[in-house]
């Protein structure tokens, strides 16, 4: 097996406007022709992608307040030959929108007490006790310092812990890193033009140890980058639980969240269910992942904790339906509201900003943005091919959208589809 590194862009960019509009009429709908009408905008979209042949298949997943079952605006097929259309229960690569879910699952050992928030993870590891920083971020691995600070699980959460990430880095860090086996997530069993093909490590434990000894980018709690933070975490989240970190998910998320659909592996008889993922090269799609051969149905070396689940649009809508509820999904308490209320909320640092960065002006909660000021209450990520899905607490809204290429800036669906329900939603406001 072949895991690579992916490249991936801003993400999440318009999503915050959403949370100001607390005085958004609550609407809804009963049929998919209904959702069609009610999100003109968002269908377009749709429309443009899959009418044009840019995508073979594309489907967002729309839903209001924590109990309303979701309803999806679908156009196409599950791969270009494929006369399988997709629907909510199609299967696709959500990549980073694991880390919230990641992000989440900490919380949960947070509210309970079994770590805190600004305690080291030096506590549960003590391999990171004693890091090193390079004098010059992204420059010469050998030029270092001792970290002043020590990481902590809020650094983890928010991207803030100086660990390096593959697919951001450049120079001699990024080549240790892939030399060392670090790898962020898994695309296709064969080599891709433009992916750098990585042997992964044998477990989330090896994993955790071989990236204790490498030189952190930046000094602990001074600057939002883009990590291996939430991987990272998915370690913690073992040792603090006794649990390996895949059961602790299907027994403390995905099972009390009713998300039957939700695998780092893929059962061999749902991969019926997957779509294919492509790369978009001189404005083509070439398969790289095809869903009936899919690196997916594998085991993978170790769950990734950042970018490794593949989910379906009717999943992880439980998932933020979960949120929505304030961690109560059809009357089960997954989450206390405590809990999400926290990761949901700002949780950079004092001092740290995102300004400049690709999420440019916005906070970070557990593992997702979070908009700040008159724009709170909106919670999400993206993923590195082309979904995206997000929570707007005070409107009650639930939004995502599935489909699978990468690079993700090939088209700039991240940016298009939170602009798009907005635009949706002010139109319906002003018509009201």
């Amino acid at each position: 097996m072949t895991t690579m590194t992916i490249s991936r862009r801003g993400l999440l960019g318009s999503l915050g406007a959403l949370a100001g509009s607390t005085v958004l009429p609550r609407l809804s709908w009963a049929t998919a022709a209904a959702a069609e009408a009610r999100f003109p905008t968002v269908t377009g979209m749709i429309d443009a992608y899959v009418s044009t042949g840019k995508l073979p298949g594309m489907i967002a997943a729309l839903g209001l307040g924590s109990s309303a079952a979701p309803l999806g605006i679908a156009r196409g097929t599950l791969a270009k030959n494929s006369t399988a259309l997709v629907d909510m229960d199609s299967l696709f690569r959500i990549y980073s929108m694991t880390k919230p879910i990641t992000g989440m699952a900490a919380m949960m050992l947070v509210d309970e007490g079994k770590m805190r928030l600004d305690q080291p993870i030096a506590d549960f590891i003590p391999a990171f006790a004693k890091m090193q920083v390079q004098v010059t971020p992204d420059g010469s691995i050998i030029d270092l310092r001792p970290a002043t600070k020590q990481i902590t699980v809020r650094h983890l959460l928010t991207h803030t812990a100086g660990l390096g990430y593959s697919i951001i880095q450049k120079g001699p860090i990024k080549d240790a890193y892939n030399a060392a086996g670090l790898v962020p997530a898994q695309a296709s069993r064969t080599p891709v033009p433009g992916l750098d093909a990585i042997k992964p490590l044998p477990s989330l434990a090896k994993f955790a140890e071989v990236l204790a000894t490498m030189p952190l980018v930046y000094e602990p709690g001074t600057t939002w980058s883009y990590s291996l933070g939430l991987d990272l975490l998915g370690r913690v989240i073992e040792v603090v639980s006794g649990q390996p970190f895949d059961r602790f998910l299907q027994d403390r998320m995905f099972g009390p969240c009713g998300m039957n659909s939700t695998w780092f592996r893929v059962p061999e008889a749902q991969a019926t269910r997957l779509t294919t993922n492509y790369i978009v090269a001189g404005g083509l799609l070439l398969p790289i992942d095809p869903g009936a051969t899919s690196v997916y149905l594998d085991q993978p070396a170790y769950p990734f904790g950042g970018a490794g689940l593949v989910s379906s649009p009717r999943d992880y809508d439980r998932f933020l339906a979960m949120l929505a509820g304030y961690g109560t999904i059809d009357g089960r308490q997954v989450m206390s509201e405590s809990a999400v209320r926290i990761g949901t909320s700002n949780l950079l640092p004092a001092g740290v900003s995102t300004a400049g960065t690709f999420v440019n002006g916005s906070g970070f909660g557990a593992g997702g943005s979070v908009g700040l000021g008159e724009d709170a209450g909106t919670f999400g990520w993206a993923g590195a091919a082309g979904t995206v899905g997000f929570v707007n607490l005070r409107a009650g809204v639930r939004a995502g959208i599935y489909t699978q290429y990468m690079p993700a800036d090939a088209y700039p669906i991240h940016q298009e589809f939170s602009k798009a329900v907005l635009a949706d939603y002010l139109n319906k406001k002003a018509a009201a």
